[in-house]
């Protein structure tokens, strides 16, 4: 039985199921986080945790195109609540090796007491770490579509809380850029919020808003319900869809004909920032695995010959060097880019065949010795145009290729959601993995179809090339923000480390974080393929390199030690037998006190790579014995980092 039928079939049976109370209570597990839906005058939902009210009164619903608004005026006429506590072993692992599934659920079916006596369903989750909800629509009594114009979900918070805010300024977008510190009360009508919202409503309170499971549907971003009524303590945040292609901020978002379930709105809940990175709950609410075999997903690092790095030229020797650097390293993989098939972006591009002065039977051998495997960027106008992909997919597959980096969408309506479903799916057919860049933000997909294995929608390292942007404060923000939402391709890597006074814009591009920073970033930032972006004399044989060397891209469990955005951020990660610890801070330097108590009883080695203070391109390596009782004091000089791999004592 399918996800979709088993949720239809759900509605008959709750309809069958007279019920007249119009007030209902959700609770955790743990019994900290509270939901409260009301269907007096309309229907409303509130949450709270620990006492606190996180989400005050706010309202569920829809408005339609030729139809009324859907949300108030309806009578809740059946009710299921059970509760649900698994496990499940995920294909990538970019947390745990293992994650549980535990929450107790409410469904609701809601039928309107006059006029067209439409129908809706809502389902709530509740977990220990926060609060989902979703809503199924029904097909009308007409033949023909329904057409959503808007979602009046809204999310009432206190309106002097402090978020971090991305603010896109439009629905068309590459989702990259700064999440801004920011009181709620300075989001508008105007605004067009990116997901994830990171809120604190207190030192022991944070909740961030995004959604999961997108399918059929626009993804949303948020704004603020336009007041006449002056300030005031609170702040009605809305949710707006990104429109239909055509249709403007008051037009058709979502048209369907049969049933339709809408993505989870999703309020993840913790007492720190740094608790939040390490929830499952996105992952959590989307379907199992839909691909019956996938040992073929396999994670790693790759080079990346790429216009970031230097003159890089588009021919067989350049290519050749950087397959070299991933053997070096110890890297499964090497990405090569853009004009590897001539033109782009025109109508004459044909991604099917390599260009003139390139022979790629010559460079897949010579990969394959060095047991590398490539990957190939596209430009998606090239992949979309006459559906070129379903002939490019198969001989991509022929030739041995591991994964496509497809970019420049910049888009996540519906019709582009459905794009990125097709295009996941059929390169799942032909064992492809998939990275999309200029892409919208993650919503959970790689538990279901885990070759969707990493996308960009970051603000990352391109951005060092042509701008001031790419500040240690901001790379001290992402974790707690864009990195909510799951698996990021910031492409981390640069290793020409320059003080931020020192900076300048050019080739080759410099950073200005310190190198250490620069390691640091590969175990922080989430990434199961995580593009090196560098030259290759700018790693081999230069400090650092052993750290990259053979680096896990997935892992088996997580600690986020300590953090605050925009401030610092450290984080320990196991793979396998070997624990991973990456600390960053912002443009201030500190000394971070490190608890060695994530560790099991047992002595163990701790290789460490520290900042040279003052010399960002420098850094000390030291070796030292540790066990879970031990404390160490590490220090950071101004946008820099520290790393450390760790192993047991036998």
């Amino acid at each position: 039985m399918s996800l979709k039928f088993h949720y239809a079939l759900s509605a008959v049976i709750l309809l069958a199921v007279p019920c007249f109370a119009q007030t209902f209570k959700l609770v955790s597990p743990d019994k900290r986080t509270v939901v409260e839906i009301n269907n007096d005058n309309r229907l409303q939902y509130t949450v709270s945790s620990n006492g606190l009210t996180v989400i005050h009164p706010s309202s569920l619903g829809f408005e339609f195109k030729d139809e009324p608004a859907i949300g108030a005026n309806m009578s809740i006429i059946g009710h299921v609540e059970h509760a649900v506590d698994q496990t499940w072993i995920p294909v990538v692992k970019t947390k745990h090796q293992v994650i549980s599934d535990r929450y107790n659920e409410l469904v609701l079916s809601l039928v309107e007491k006059s006029g067209q006596l439409r129908r809706m369903n809502v389902y709530f989750r509740i977990y220990n770490d926060g609060v989902a909800f979703r809503y199924q629509l029904f097909g009308a009594d007409k033949i023909g579509d329904r057409q959503i114009t808007r979602e009046l979900t809204s999310f009432n918070l206190p309106a002097a809380a402090k978020a971090w805010v991305a603010d896109y300024g439009s629905y068309t977008s590459s989702q990259e850029s700064e999440f801004q510190p920011r009181t709620l009360n300075h989001i508008t009508e105007k605004t067009i919020a990116g997901l994830p919202l990171l809120v604190e409503l207190d030192g022991r309170h944070y909740a961030a808003i995004t959604e999961a499971n997108i399918d059929n549907y626009p993804g949303f971003y948020i704004g603020a319900l336009k007041t006449d009524t002056g300030a005031t303590d609170k702040i009605d945040l809305v949710t707006k869809l990104s429109p239909l292609p055509g249709e403007g901020e008051d037009g058709v978002k979502a048209r369907f004909t049969n049933d339709l379930l809408t993505p989870w709105r999703v309020i993840m809940l913790a007492d720190s920032p740094g608790k939040l990175i390490e929830s499952e709950l996105i992952q959590n609410l989307n379907p199992p695995c839909a691909l019956k075999d996938a040992s073929w997903v396999k994670p790693g690092m790759s080079a990346w010959d790429n216009w970031w790095s230097g003159d890089v030229k588009m021919d067989m020797p350049t290519i050749k060097k950087y397959i070299d650097m991933a053997s070096a390293q110890h890297w499964p993989y090497m990405l090569i880019d853009w004009q590897w098939y001539g033109a782009f972006n025109k109508p004459e591009a044909d991604i099917t065949k390599p260009a003139a002065q390139l022979n790629m039977p010559e460079i897949l051998a010579y990969a394959k010795a060095k047991k590398v495997r490539c990957w190939l960027w596209l430009y998606s106008s090239d992949v979309n145009r006459n559906d070129n992909f379903e002939k490019a997919f198969p001989i991509y597959e022929q030739w041995g290729i591991a994964g496509i980096k497809i970019d420049f969408m910049d888009r996540d309506d519906q019709q582009m959601v459905n794009w990125y479903h097709r295009i996941i799916e059929t390169a799942a057919k032909y064992h492809l993995m998939v990275d999309f860049h200029g892409a919208y933000k993650p919503d959970g997909i790689i538990r279901t179809y885990p070759n969707m294995i990493t996308r960009e929608g970051v603000l990352g390292e391109e951005y060092s090339k042509f701008s001031t942007r790419i500040t240690a404060g901001h790379n001290t923000t992402l974790p707690f923000t864009r990195m909510l939402a799951g698996p990021m391709d910031y492409t981390p890597g640069g290793f020409l480390n320059v003080k931020k006074d020192k900076f300048r814009m050019g080739s080759p591009t410099e950073i200005m974080n310190s190198r250490c920073a620069e390691l640091a970033k590969f175990v922080i930032y989430e990434s199961p393929f995580t593009v090196y972006c560098d030259a290759p004399e700018h790693i081999l044989g230069q400090p650092g390199a052993d750290f990259l060397n053979n680096m896990p891209t997935v892992w088996d469990d997580i600690r986020v030690l300590g953090g605050f955005p925009g401030e610092y951020i450290i984080i320990a990660k196991r793979s396998g037998k070997y624990w991973y610890v990456g600390a960053m801070t912002n443009d201030s330097g500190r000394t971070i006190q490190l608890k060695m108590d994530f560790l099991p009883p047992g002595k163990y080695t701790l290789l460490s790579w520290a900042d040279v203070l003052s010399s960002p391109s420098n850094l000390i390596r030291s070796e030292r014995e540790v066990s879970a009782s031990s404390v160490i004091n590490i220090h950071l000089d101004a946008a820099g980092g520290w790393t450390a791999k760790i192993v047991a004592n036998h």
